[in-house]
């Protein structure tokens, strides 16, 4: 029989007690006996958390949701039709996709959180000593995050003021906007500066020819109706040899020499060679002294004529296909200052702390029930 418990009360109970513990009823039994303690504790541990939290400063949390650039699919269909030689160019540049995940890491990047820190001056707000602590705060009061069924980026920020985080919210998409702008990201952007760089390194070059074609003594009059087909020929047949070219570069990116794809394309670019390599000892048979020099600067200038032609055209549908795509931001909530603070929450964390307190309670009457039945067990 227990310390304190009367004959009568082992006798309802029928304890019964070994080495290894005790039993259910006398827990219950325990609790009854103690039933002051084992409410007044947990209640007032729960008043002083629930006191405590009216001296924490209270946080909102500002929540804006958008729905990224979407990225369609008829443009690389449109251009591949319009390719023709170059055709093969457009696999090696449109095989790139971005994905939510992408703008969600253009706004986590550094730059993107700098400009931030620098526009609410947050290294003096959070109290911070170097850059990178206002960054390491910063990023712990701001959750971005993407929905995998809708596709939608929530950008959800905390602070003590109300109308600061909802600033911040709709910052980061300003802050998407600006770098999208200025980065390649999607896939027309991406095949836009593409063209764009080898149209203008194009220019250059027809235009040296141009140049190097009048130096010759163009006239308009001076070339034969045979010469000018052959040097046009020439010019569409190493476009061709270009293009396969490239094409069979794209493929050694993520294929190996002994693919049937690669294999298969390095034999048609040695045909094409062979062709090229036929025409050009046929353009040197014997001719008149300024023939040669004439007809041979003519077909430079043909085919990056040709080249440019091709260029300029896909540069002008990249153009259209992002200003259709682009960096077109949708905005379905903006940010607004909320008008309920989001932590800390007294209720739970007075029922946290009184669940605590019942706890050790609970635990402080067990261990004291047991060193009371120690000497009664001897």
């Amino acid at each position: 029989m227990a310390q304190g418990q009367t004959p009568r009360e082992a006798e309802l109970l029928d304890v019964q007690v070994d080495d290894d513990g005790m039993s259910f009823a006398e827990m219950l039994f325990i609790l009854k006996r103690n039933a002051l303690l084992v409410l007044a504790v947990p209640l007032l541990v729960a008043a002083a958390a629930a006191g405590i939290t009216y001296a924490i400063a209270p946080t909102f949390t500002a929540v804006t949701t958008f729905l990224p650039p979407q990225q369609g699919q008829s443009s690389a269909a449109s251009l591949v039709a319009s390719l023709g030689p170059l055709a093969s160019l457009a696999g090696g540049v449109s095989g790139i996709r971005s994905s939510g995940d992408q703008y969600v890491a253009l706004m986590q990047s550094v730059s993107a959180t700098d400009r931030i820190i620098d526009k609410f001056d947050l290294i003096k707000r959070y109290e911070a000593k170097f850059r990178q602590d206002a960054r390491k705060k910063l990023g712990e009061n701001v959750h971005i995050g993407l929905g995998k069924k809708d596709g939608l980026i929530t950008v959800q920020v905390d602070d003590h003021n109300p109308q600061v985080a909802a600033d911040i919210a709709n910052q980061y998409v300003e802050e998407l906007r600006t770098m999208t702008s200025s980065l390649a990201v999607t896939e027309a952007q991406q095949r836009r500066a593409f063209f764009e760089q080898l149209m203008e390194q194009t220019r250059h070059k027809l235009t040296d020819a141009q140049q190097a074609l009048q130096a010759s003594g163009f006239n308009p009059g001076a070339l034969k109706a045979e010469p000018k087909a052959a040097a046009e020929s020439y010019a569409n047949l190493k476009a061709e040899v270009k293009g396969a070219e490239i094409k069979l570069q794209a493929l050694r990116g993520s294929l190996t020499d002994a693919a049937p794809e690669v294999r298969q394309q390095l034999t048609i670019l040695l045909a094409l060679r062979q062709q090229l390599t036929q025409v050009e000892r046929a353009s040197l048979s014997p001719q008149p002294a300024s023939g040669p020099d004439y007809v041979g600067r003519y077909r430079d200038f043909k085919y990056l004529e040709t080249l440019f032609e091709l260029y300029a055209r896909q540069f002008e549908l990249a153009r259209v296909d992002e200003s259709r795509e682009g960096t077109l931001i949708q905005v379905v909530d903006v940010a607004q200052p909320p008008e309920r603070k989001s932590k800390p929450q007294r209720g739970m964390v007075a029922a946290l702390a009184a669940l605590g307190a019942l706890t050790l309670v609970f635990g402080y009457l067990m261990v004291k029930q047991s060193l009371a039945k120690a000497p009664a067990l001897q």
